[in-house]
């Protein structure tokens, strides 16, 4: 079992940056998958960015070339820096982990892009 535990949200001007945080409760040295998120109001969740122990990544096209997703397994966390922030950027962002065909979710973050 992995508990997850997102961090790093809040309010950023267009054009700012930020850094999401995962922490897991375990090891993350040999989850396969591990992944963010995202669900903006009354629209559905959608993968952003995916991160494998493989050491492949992953991305919507949205957010390519911006966004980064990273793993410290000193740590057991997964990143997600973002930059150059947009207003259509904004919603709850989750972090996922797949272990064992069990998928895993932490409770989300919110991150809100206004001028």
């Amino acid at each position: 079992q992995v508990q997850l535990v997102e961090s790093g949200g809040g309010l950023v001007q267009p054009g700012g940056s930020l850094r999401l945080s995962c922490a897991a409760s375990r090891s993350i040295l040999r989850i396969p998958a591990m992944g963010w998120y995202r669900q903006a109001p009354g629209q559905q969740r959608e993968l952003v960015a995916a991160s494998h122990s493989t050491g492949n990544t992953r991305y919507a096209d949205s957010v390519k070339g911006r966004f980064t997703v990273s793993r410290d397994v000193a740590k057991n966390t997964m990143y997600l820096q973002m930059n150059n922030l947009k207003p259509e950027d904004t919603a709850v962002y989750y972090c996922t982990a797949i272990s064992e065909s069990i998928d895993y979710w932490g409770q989300g973050t919110q991150v809100t892009v206004s001028a």
